[in-house]
């Protein structure tokens, strides 16, 4: 499992315990001290055998390198935990909290591939996460060590994708400017739709009465203290003799809408069973809205920004989930 660390001796004790074990990516003291005492102020995530265990497997801890700009400032796993998907779960930690903080970018920083056998493993798994080859310095470090740095968009589409998880936690007190409403509503509608019947429609609420009136019949009570909902609302139309495709338009509209959301550094989460129950929440958002009758309110989505801190959930591997050809076959 994966904890955020709060407390700097702690991070200290981490690094130190897991660094002083990778000699060989760490072989000089002074530098391996640099980064043990460095972890002290920076941002660290770290990798737990369960809830109970007090020694750290493998930890990651970031460090802002420019306004728009976070960087991987060091990463080990132990060695006898390599290859199992460890050091992807504490990236994706990391990924999840720069993009909660509006950065644009992330890049790290290694030795030039083709030296060293161990590094070229290094390189290997950065490329695997998806950043791409920035710029060789030379001499940075020294003449036998070039660095190699890689850089990573947090704006990007497959990022966004990669980035994106239910947030069900409280939301800052900040109102969302209409503008990015709009451009989270736009996304929303410019989704596919079968036969372009366009079998979906938006209702962006951002007055705080109206907000107050649809979290009154939330129960259990949900998104309380978001500063703006969208609700998605759906018709039924026929895309070709009895064939409708609302529900496979509404869900399209509701993925781009909650990949927009992370794009602009908000949060959300798809309500929809949740007020769709047998207690029937959605037809008393219908009536506070003047829903007109045609139309079934489908999904919620509250959007803001994210009080609390929270990371990607443990997803299955790649290869139990893909298969190429055919069932067996990968």
């Amino acid at each position: 499992m994966i904890r955020f660390i709060e407390d700097g001796n702690e991070r200290k004790r981490i690094s130190r315990q897991v660094l002083e074990a990778l000699t060989e990516w760490f072989e000089v003291e002074t530098s391996r001290e640099d980064y043990i005492s460095g972890s002290e102020f920076l941002p660290m995530f770290a990798y737990f055998e369960d809830k109970t265990s007090t020694d750290a497997i493998g930890f990651l801890c970031l460090k802002e390198t420019g306004k728009d700009t976070v960087e991987i400032a060091v990463m080990g796993v132990l060695k006898d935990h390599h290859r199992e998907g460890i050091g992807r779960r504490l990236f994706a930690a990391a990924k999840d909290y720069a993009s909660q903080r509006g950065y644009s970018f992330i890049q790290v920083k290694t030795v030039k591939p083709g030296m060293y056998e161990d590094y070229d493993r290094t390189n290997d798994f950065y490329k695997s996460l998806g950043f791409k080859e920035l710029e060789v310095f030379p001499t940075l470090w020294d003449e036998d060590n070039p660095c190699q740095i890689y850089v990573m968009s947090l704006k990007s589409a497959i990022s966004a994708i990669a980035t994106r998880h239910s947030y069900r936690g409280a939301f800052r007190d900040e109102k969302v400017p209409v503008e990015d409403l709009k451009t989270i509503a736009s996304a929303g509608i410019d989704a596919p739709s079968g036969c372009n019947k366009q079998t979906t429609d938006l209702i962006i609420i951002d007055d705080p009465e109206t907000l107050d009136e649809i979290k009154a019949v939330l129960d259990p009570p949900v998104a309380q203290t978001a500063p703006a909902i969208i609700v998605v609302l759906s018709r039924r139309i026929n895309a070709y003799r009895d064939r409708c495709f609302a529900v496979q338009d509404y869900s399209a509209a509701i993925e781009n809408m909650l990949l927009a959301i992370v794009e602009l550094g908000y949060q959300s989460c798809w309500y929809e069973g949740h007020i769709t129950d047998e207690d029937r929440i959605c037809d008393k958002i219908a009536s506070i809205l003047n829903v007109p009758s045609e139309y079934d309110v489908v999904c919620i989505l509250p959007v803001g920004k994210a009080a609390d801190d929270f990371h990607a959930p443990g997803k299955k591997k790649f290869s139990e989930r893909v298969k190429f050809n055919s069932w067996n076959g990968f």
